[in-house]
């Protein structure tokens, strides 16, 4: 009895002192923050510090590129993968990539007179896939995506990788109806939430993993990105904020590409949909990667267990110069890139 006295005595002493706290510190912080000098002294004393600490951080993404070189891989052999988006560029790449592994795919694509999704089929189970389900459906459409993710469990009895790859890219500008750009988000980020949200029970069941397609536009926000720049953003953001939810028994990869060279970026593409058309493709203006060495660096990192794969590598510079040195980040896109955006714009 002295003893539980003795505990609930303490026990009441600690959440006086979290109570105090709680109630001192936001009127600490916001003195320091309401206060035009401080709160910039605040910025610089903590960028000074993570200046100073830049070269062990550097060290230690180092030692983790190097570690991972030597990461055990993942087992795919008579695993399951669901990949959206495989009737071309990534998602077709990829599809083969983890055939080599020896995976059972299911492979959407939406329906359309000039789509390889059963030829790519075909190429998977060449490659060393035991079983290939294709399915034509539209990822914008839940219904649709209840139903690839139900056959998928009917065809396999199980799911252990998701990727959501399936995605559409249009240049936005002011003088474009704003209502035509909502495909963009329909598919590029609904497109990616609805197979994860009816995939994710039997993927908790396999402890699986979740490879979502995002982009660097998602975080540089290039010109003319709009409407792809916001779906790729929104995607980054959900997936980063669902990762606490899921985590360890679902791991989530977030993908932030640089420019691929797909269809995605060439003119004829683009002229297709809705947005500002191209004279010439992405390619000619702008450093971009093989699609096949980036498929394979992504199934690869998955594989040994990634949870973030950004390609081409130099692109997590930019993501620094544009958090640490906004101001040179404006500059190079608003006179560099845009520029020549605009020599390449017709009309």
């Amino acid at each position: 009895m002295h003893h539980d006295n003795y505990f609930l005595q303490n026990e009441k002493e600690i959440i006086h002192c979290v109570c105090v706290a709680n109630r001192h510190s936001p009127t600490m912080f916001q003195a320091y923050f309401d206060n035009k000098f401080t709160n910039s002294l605040v910025y610089y004393v903590l960028l000074l510090l993570l200046l100073l600490v830049s070269p062990f951080l550097f060290i230690w993404e180092l030692i983790t590129t190097i570690r991972s070189r030597f990461q055990p891989i993942e087992n795919m052999s008579g695993k399951v993968v669901l990949i959206t988006g495989a009737s071309s560029g990534l998602g077709e790449l990829m599809a083969y990539e983890y055939a080599k592994r020896g995976a059972c795919l299911t492979i959407v694509a939406i329906k359309e007179p000039e789509s390889r999704l059963e030829k790519v089929a075909e190429r998977a189970c060449e490659l060393g896939s035991p079983d290939v389900l294709f399915i034509f459906a539209d990822v914008s459409k839940v219904d649709e995506c209840r139903m690839f993710v139900d056959d998928t469990i009917k065809r396999f009895g199980r799911l252990d990788h998701l990727v959501c790859n399936a995605g559409i890219a249009n240049l936005y500008s002011v003088n474009i109806d704003i209502t035509k750009f909502a495909p963009v988000m329909d598919i590029n980020f609904w497109g990616s939430l609805y197979p994860t949200h009816f995939a994710m029970p039997h993927l908790m069941r396999s402890n699986g993993k979740i490879v979502v397609n995002a982009s660097c536009a998602g975080i540089l926000n290039p010109p003319k990105g709009g409407f792809y720049n916001t779906s790729k953003a929104a995607l980054i953001s959900f997936y980063e904020s669902l990762r606490f939810e899921v985590s360890p028994r679902v791991t989530i990869v977030i993908l932030t590409l640089g420019f691929i060279d797909t269809n995605l970026i060439t003119a004829k593409y683009l002229a297709k949909g809705v947005g500002v058309p191209l004279r010439n493709d992405f390619s000619r203006l702008l450093p971009t990667m093989g699609a096949e060495p980036c498929a394979i660096a992504i199934v690869d990192g998955v594989c040994k267990g990634a949870t973030s794969i950004t390609e081409p590598r130099f692109t997590k510079v930019l993501f620094l110069i544009k958090y640490f040195f906004p101001e040179v980040h404006h500059f190079y896109f608003s006179k560099f890139f845009r520029s020549k955006s605009r020599k390449n714009q017709k009309g």
